[in-house]
């Protein structure tokens, strides 16, 4: 089979899994409570009381949001289809595993995308948040949204057919990433170590972004951000095709 076939197989297949992830999984309650709900109140819940504008605490939310968000479909899509022994038909298709973490982070991305979207839009129009540049906006939700996803698909490949185990296995990343990835405390005011740390979060990045976004101001080039997001992401890919191949043998 010539490479542009297989590729295209590869593509189409993963497009298949995410297809059937949007209409089995946005809409249940785990997800929507893991993925939109508590991000929401968790943000809420560090911004009372701060005397700071829309347009200073937004990009936060965008940021958080779309870490839960992008990392919320995986961890229960997986086990779910593991205890309904539907995972085993994905793994007896005559596609690779490359496909299947493609086409489970690709579900997550665009769920991310879509919640991010949904704030974007109503901080825009209705808290009249001012921006200096939807690009970098942009790019830091598209490219974090595909990280955290592949994130997720990494954690999805512990053999487990219980969504509550995956979950707990990925707060265990998601929660220390909010408080050294200059969320709610600026990288600028860590000590050392703690920036030092900040560095190996992807978070770091993509709240980077975002934040120049709305600012016109970033902590470091947008070209860095960028880069180091595409390496979390093919690092992610990599392993978690690594750890399906490893538990599904």
């Amino acid at each position: 089979m010539r490479l542009e076939d297989r590729l295209s197989r590869e593509l189409v297949a993963a497009w298949a899994i995410a297809k059937k992830d949007v209409a089995i999984y946005y809409l249940r309650p785990g997800t929507i409570v893991g993925g939109v709900l508590f991000p929401l109140f968790m943000f809420l819940a560090f911004t009372a009381g701060k005397l700071a504008t829309p347009s200073a605490l937004i990009p936060g939310l965008i940021g958080i949001t779309t870490l839960f968000s992008a990392s919320s479909i995986g961890p229960v899509s997986v086990p779910i289809e593991r205890r309904t022994e539907t995972f085993d038909r994905l793994l007896s298709a005559p596609i690779s595993m490359n496909a299947v973490v493609l086409g489970e982070s690709l579900s997550g991305l665009l769920y991310s995308i879509g919640i991010a979207s949904v704030v974007f839009v109503v901080a825009l129009l209705i808290l009249r948040t001012s921006i200096a540049s939807i690009v970098p906006i942009a790019a830091g939700v598209f490219l974090s949204s595909f990280c955290f996803a592949t994130m997720a698909s990494l954690f999805a490949a512990y053999p487990t057919e219980s969504p509550g185990d995956i979950i707990s296995m990925v707060n265990l990343i998601r929660f220390p990433l909010i408080f050294i990835s200059g969320v709610f405390i600026p990288i600028s005011v860590l000590p050392a170590f703690g920036r030092m740390i900040a560095y190996f979060s992807p978070l770091t990045y993509a709240n980077d972004l975002i934040q120049g976004g709305y600012t016109g101001r970033m902590l470091l080039n947008p070209f860095v951000d960028i880069v180091a997001l595409v390496v979390f992401t093919l690092i992610f890919q990599i392993v978690a095709n690594w750890l399906f191949k490893r538990f599904n043998e």
